[in-house]
């Protein structure tokens, strides 16, 4: 079964900035959207951004709108979070997800199919 992995976390200072890429581990027939979702210690995890499987669409939380892009990589349903100007707030593992066409515009866990394993994001002050 195909599944999402995701690289480029990593531990930065407050203010830095870090990127994530996922890409799929096995072959995903249908085209995606791409999200990413976040769990801080202690916490429920959370959504933080998604685009649309064609790439014309974002949508983002507002804790991390106007930091952090979204954007389609190269390959099929492959995906790039760009964060910067990171806060201590923003520490956390994030998860990638793939949601079906269909559920566009959704931010809840139900309408993303397939996850990645999660990266560690540790931002200090």
């Amino acid at each position: 079964q195909a599944q999402l992995v995701e690289s480029g976390g990593g531990m930065v200072e407050a203010g830095g900035s870090l990127t994530l890429s996922c890409a799929p581990s096995g072959r995903l027939v249908s085209s995606f959207n791409m999200g990413w979702f976040r769990r801080a210690p202690g916490k429920e995890r959370e959504f933080v951004a998604v685009i649309h499987w064609d790439g014309d669409d974002t949508i983002y939380s507002d804790s991390v709108k106007g930091r952090f892009t979204i954007s389609r990589g190269n390959g099929k349903n492959t995906v790039i979070l760009q964060m910067n100007s990171l806060k201590p707030e923003d520490t956390a593992v994030y998860y990638c997800a793939a949601g079906i066409a269909p559920k566009w515009g959704s931010t809840s866990e139900p309408d993303y199919y397939y996850w990645g394993q999660g990266t560690q994001v540790t931002v200090s002050s």
